[in-house]
């Protein structure tokens, strides 16, 4: 018995975490729509249907009207305030101006209907709090408020992360940062299977998962892993 719980420790169990595939982030009409956002759905579509899971997970951003991120909320106290770049908060920190996108309740918050999902599948709600912004579906970007994710995945003894969804650069990115960070062992973000807002950003994000130990892999890649 000794034996086999030791086995079952060890063995490797995956995870699919796929962020953020929501209306407000795919072309055409998204509010904060990512270039080819649209493309990366049947790529993640064919990841479920080729490889088992042992758990997926859906994040959502889920914002309050008021919240901080939207320039809309901030132009009337910072009049230098503008679209994609940083602005100071009255906390003193900064923050990228976005338009308003995954309001809550809106038609830009729901998954996006082309997405394949089970009922099987973990739902995660993410930058809840007014004043804080959330790109990681583990916790918000002060580190301090945690989601449900890592619970379902210490449940789940999850030990393998596999990301996609949107944004590479900002969601995706952070969000295998974070797992890596919490102490998975094997972190990767399906290339094919995400997009970025700006080369810039990919860039430094790209950066930050090989330094980090977060692999990027593509399709071939994936089916080596997976197989």
């Amino acid at each position: 018995m000794a034996d086999k719980k030791e086995e079952e420790s060890t063995e490797s169990k995956r995870a699919l975490l796929i962020v953020d595939v929501q209306y407000d982030f795919c072309p055409p009409d998204g509010s904060l729509k990512v270039g080819d956002g649209e493309k990366i759905i049947p790529v993640i579509n064919d990841i479920r249907k080729e490889y088992k899971f042992d758990l997926v997970c859906l994040s959502m951003d889920w914002h309050p009207p008021n919240h901080i991120s939207f320039l809309t909320n901030n132009k009337d106290r910072d009049s230098s305030a503008e679209l994609f770049k940083e602005a100071k908060l009255p906390n003193g920190s900064m923050q990228v101006m976005w338009p308003d996108h995954c309001v809550q309740g809106s038609n830009g918050a729901k998954i996006h209907k082309e997405l394949t999902t089970q009922s099987t599948d973990k739902i995660v709600m993410k930058g809840l709090d007014p004043a804080v912004d959330s790109y990681s579906a583990f916790m918000d970007n002060d580190k301090k408020t945690k989601t449900a994710l890592n619970g379902l995945l210490q449940e789940a003894n999850i030990t393998d992360v596999y990301c996609v969804g949107l944004a590479f650069d900002f969601c995706v990115g952070n969000t295998a940062l974070d797992a890596k960070a919490l102490g998975y062992k094997n972190v990767y973000i399906v290339d094919p299977a995400s997009k970025s807002v700006a080369p810039e950003s990919e860039k430094t994000m790209r950066e930050s998962c090989k330094e980090k130990g977060v692999e990027i892999v593509d399709l071939e890649k994936l089916k080596e892993l997976l197989k």
